[in-house]
């Protein structure tokens, strides 16, 4: 395993959804879109971003891994661009798709989409034309001799971006994407392709089957999963997989329309996506998955409002309520007053409450972190860490989330209790975590893919149990005096077994006077120990939210986290910043 202190700045692992299917990734996202931050309103393309990875967001500062060797260009059509990588080496390198190569801002009217393909197989009937997962990875396995595991992601999705209440930048993705896992002798081998049709397969398993060869024994391999029936669950939809470019851009307009006189900036987008996984032992999983997202942030000079909404049915998610909220708490950020560092009460919606879990349990709800001692619930299993008000589970089949069946190994996903009335009483496993411990232990369906091995099991549906408060007005009473949050930005771990994250308020902070949620702050620089913010707690509201947690760079594998608004005794905040707006 690579040593936790390898991460740059202590950051926690690149986030999942397509920001990171193979992601969970977990973001170490960067901060969602906002209206003057230039992939907004003209990208640049991944070769000139500093990041981590130059097919997604990551860190903005460091390089946390070395650099690989750059994919190769291929396809001959100047329009449909695409880029692939086929490696080599005792480990997956990193996340391998079609990225988009965007084209510069297009205009609201017949603007053209960048377009990504990737296919083999005949396709079937309906909106995709492309090819089946489990067709990819029963061809993959078919390519290479002995024990093998084939991973195949299949994507059809769209995104209709918005800058300035004009549509610019709409974007369609058709990709396939496989990982062959080969085994010889506990000797493991990985490579990943997108190209699959016989000669891409003939080389993927060469990669993977030559890696294995010259990689040392891992003496603690658990040996690949055996055959699972996987569990029923929702999170498929007809209409919502059926959308196209023109009706994703048609619900864009609508938040357009419903913004006003405030300019918005973001985006709706919704997804058809399949994940199946196949090996020799005989198992045989697959999903079908939709999701759709809205996302608008409403800004001018001077002021700034967000909200969002995300589901697995794009009938759940209303862009224009999305912009409406946005463009009215844009309106009540005008006019900014700064305030002193110190220790406030403070009520966080599901937004900012949902992004600072999420940071949180990658060290402390997985197993490794548990097994390496950066967990918060190292030596504190069975003891009460967090007030009686708390329970956390991880429920990847509740059918209110983004439900999934099975994991990246194809171990069917459990319901994990997490905190149960503020007492912590467990943590999410896969194989490797569950064979190291022994004793009984067992995969809890958490595996992440296979180029965040090395972070171990993640949780990936967090899910708090919501209080009673009817409203974020009745926290804002039980708080009295204090601080609004609408959500957070640019979070980082500063120290792992403290729980403790730092970041910046964004788009509507305000303070609360006699429980009442008065005049507007600018953003304000923050440092809070997750564990005492949780320790403490007036009240959550009776309902929750289901919070996006992907970022829409690289493959698209839809999760997030529901939450209730919460209402704290202790938000230190140590600074102040800009005032909202562009």
């Amino acid at each position: 395993m690579e040593p936790h202190a390898a991460r740059a700045h202590d950051q926690p692992p690149p986030g999942a959804g397509r920001g990171n299917a193979r992601r969970l990734a977990r973001r170490r996202r960067r901060g969602r879109v906002h209206g003057d931050e230039s992939q907004l309103v003209d990208r640049r393309q991944a070769s000139q971003l500093p990041v981590r990875h130059a097919d997604r967001l990551g860190d903005q500062k460091g390089q946390a891994r070395t650099h690989v060797a750059r994919r190769d260009v291929h396809r001959h059509h100047a329009a449909v661009l695409g880029l692939t990588r086929r490696r080599c080496g005792t480990r997956l390198l990193a996340s391998v798709r079609i990225d988009e190569l965007r084209q510069g801002p297009a205009g609201s009217e017949r603007a053209r989409l960048a377009r990504g393909r990737s296919r083999a197989f005949s396709g079937r009937a309906g909106r995709s034309s492309i090819v089946n997962a489990l067709e990819v990875a029963k061809a993959t396995l078919e390519s290479v001799e002995g024990e093998a595991e084939a991973v195949a992601h299949v994507e059809h999705s769209g995104l209709a971006r918005f800058a300035g209440s004009e549509v610019h930048q709409p974007t369609l993705i058709e990709n396939a994407m496989v990982t062959l896992r080969v085994v010889q002798d506990n000797r493991l081998g990985v490579a990943t392709t997108n190209k699959i049709d016989t000669a891409g397969l003939a080389e993927l398993a060469r990669c993977a089957s030559d890696a294995a060869a010259s990689a040392p024994p891992d003496e603690t391999f658990p040996g690949l999963a055996p055959p699972a029936s996987a569990p029923a669950v929702a999170g498929f939809d007809d209409e919502t997989a059926a959308l196209g470019p023109d009706d994703q851009a048609r619900l864009a307009a609508t938040a357009i329309d419903a913004g006003g006189d405030v300019p918005v900036y973001g985006f709706f987008t919704s997804a058809l996506s399949e994940l199946a996984v196949m090996s020799t032992t005989g198992l045989s999983v697959h999903q079908r998955m939709t999701d759709a997202t809205a996302l608008v942030v409403a800004a001018d000079g001077t002021g700034s409002g967000y909200a969002e909404q995300t589901a697995w049915r794009a009938k759940s998610v209303d862009p224009a309520e999305v912009a409406r909220e946005s463009a009215e708490k844009a309106k009540r950020t005008r006019g900014a007053a700064e305030i002193e560092s110190g220790v406030y009460r403070a009520v966080l919606e599901p937004y900012a409450f949902a992004d600072l879990l999420d940071y949180f349990s990658h060290d402390s709800f997985g197993a490794l972190g548990l097994l390496e001692e950066r967990s918060y619930f190292t030596n504190r299993l069975g003891q009460k860490v967090f007030d009686e008000k708390i329970s956390i589970t991880d429920d990847a089949l509740d059918p209110h989330g983004l439900p999934k069946a099975f994991d990246f190994e194809g171990t069917p996903k459990r319901a994990v209790r997490l905190v149960e009335q503020g007492v912590a009483r467990g943590v999410v496993w896969d194989r490797a975590t569950a064979a190291r411990v022994g004793d009984g232990a067992e995969s809890t369906g958490h595996a992440p893919p296979a180029e965040l091995r090395d972070w171990g099991p993640l949780p990936s549906a967090l899910s708090v149990l919501p209080g009673s408060a009817e409203s974020v007005d009745e926290l804002a009473e039980l708080v009295g005096d204090g601080l609004y949050i609408t959500r957070l930005h640019y979070l980082g771990v500063l120290h792992p077994r403290e729980g403790l994250i730092t970041g910046m308020t964004r788009d509507g902070t305000f303070r609360i006077r006699d429980g009442k949620i008065a005049e507007p702050l600018v953003n304000l620089r923050f440092t809070v120990a997750v564990p005492d913010f949780l320790r403490d707690v007036f009240g959550l509201t009776n309902k929750a939210a289901l919070v996006n947690s992907q970022n829409f760079y690289g493959e698209r594998y839809p999760y997030g986290v529901m939450a209730p608004a919460i209402a704290s005794a202790r938000f230190p905040v140590t600074g102040v910043g800009s005032k909202p707006g562009i």
